[in-house]
């Protein structure tokens, strides 16, 4: 593909480049595509003078292929070819056995064959860390302990030896996900306070990029109000903040998920409101990792996403349109817990009305505070969603103390 797949391919574009994405898609496996349209034309496609489409045209049924892809794969479901689009396209290409893989770094082999490598580590109990089809080192080092478990040379690249040592444990072995285990435990090992902690806040957008603007509302300027919100209530309980960005910076997503890495946080928490073109489409969602309930999943994330849901519903009354698994870059390339909650719709009357309160905005960053608390409360948490506030949370702390 040409230098235009950094920029956008949608209904509409032509060129070679649109050839190429057709033609990688018509080539995935069923797996990786399920339920396509015919891509590349048949007998039922030919118009009158016999001619099938244009290869080179981005049409409908190009476009229909694309949002397939992206719903099976957990990306933003808008029919449009970009950077991540593209990558997922490309990766979906490889299965395990395909390639010879090892980490180089500055240029990271991405892929199916990552994701089904380190799911099968993580099975064993090889600790590869998130599930993000990126061999990185710590993919490397799960590799490495692999081999040398196996009795193998321990280079870290995974070739013809590794791949036969894997399909031999594979008939014995199924089933489970210690990294899912390894991360619920983590965070009850890690004690009920959220004072200590760091939590890195990541205000949508920003820069050049407004994201929605409707009924007088900018999104990247609500979202960074409402983050400086929560950051006064997290540092009013010793919590570290850390942001993603200013309000001229517009990081990518990879940046943003490499600084929380880089920040040893404990939590992410991504703030954004949506929009739609159905002027009646309104509510609060969240968002965690999830491609899988097996191993491509964050159990906690799942978790927290759940608790800022309900907190929120409870407090504002905004319809509630369910926590759902995406494997959206920020939410899958960082090593911690990390939830993206949609808190509102600009383009819906009702929601950009309170959006556009103070109060109700107040009543969000408090929502939040207390599902970041109640993460770690465990068993111990017995009080009824929608209740708890600030002062609540300084008494049981203070008491456990």
């Amino acid at each position: 593909m040409s230098d235009s797949k950094y920029g956008l391919l949608g209904l509409g574009s032509h060129g070679p480049e649109v050839a190429d994405v057709r033609a990688r898609l018509a080539a995935l496996p069923p797996d990786q595509l399920p339920d396509r349209p015919d891509l590349l034309g048949g007998p039922a496609a030919d118009d009158a003078a016999g001619a099938g489409p244009d290869p080179a045209v981005f049409d409908e049924t190009l476009e229909r292929a694309v949002r397939a892809f992206q719903q099976h794969k957990g990306l933003i479901v808008d029919g449009v070819v970009g950077v991540e689009t593209f990558t997922a396209i490309d990766g979906a290409r490889w299965a395990l056995g395909d390639r010879i893989l090892l980490h180089t770094p500055g240029h990271l082999q991405r892929g199916e064959d990552v994701v089904t490598l380190q799911e099968r580590l993580n099975t064993l109990g090889f600790a590869a860390g998130r599930v993000d089809g990126r061999f990185g080192p710590l993919t490397e080092q799960a590799v490495r302990s692999f081999q040398r478990a196996y009795g193998l040379s321990g280079d870290g690249s995974v070739g013809p030896d590794t791949l036969r040592a894997f399909d031999d444990l594979r008939r014995s072995v199924s089933g489970g996900s210690a990294n899912t285990l390894r991360e619920r435990e983590q965070v009850r090992r890690s004690g009920h306070s959220l004072s200590g902690r760091t939590v890195v806040l990541d205000p949508g957008h920003g820069g050049s990029n407004t994201g929605a603007v409707a009924h007088g509302l900018v999104e990247s300027e609500v979202v960074m109000d409402i983050a400086r919100r929560i950051e006064g209530r997290l540092t009013a309980i010793g919590v570290a903040v850390v942001y993603t960005r200013t309000e001229h910076t517009n990081p990518t997503e990879e940046e943003r998920a490499a600084l929380a890495n880089d920040a040893g946080a404990d939590l992410v928490l991504s703030l954004h409101c949506d929009s739609h073109g159905a002027s009646e489409a309104g509510g609060v969602a969240t968002f965690f990792f999830g491609r899988d309930r097996k191993t491509s999943w964050s159990a906690v994330g799942e978790h927290l996403a759940d608790l800022v849901l309900r907190e929120v519903v409870a407090r504002t009354g905004l319809e509630n349109c369910r926590s759902h698994g995406r494997s959206w870059a920020l939410l899958q390339q960082t090593r911690m817990p990390a939830v993206r909650i949609e808190a509102g719709y600009l383009s819906h009357a009702g929601d950009a009305a309170r959006l556009a309160d103070p109060v109700f905005r107040d009543t969000l960053a408090e929502a939040v505070l207390v599902s970041l608390q109640r993460l770690y409360l465990g068993d111990d948490d017995t009080a009824t969603t929608g209740v708890l506030r600030l002062g609540d949370l300084r008494a049981y702390l203070a008491s456990h103390r």
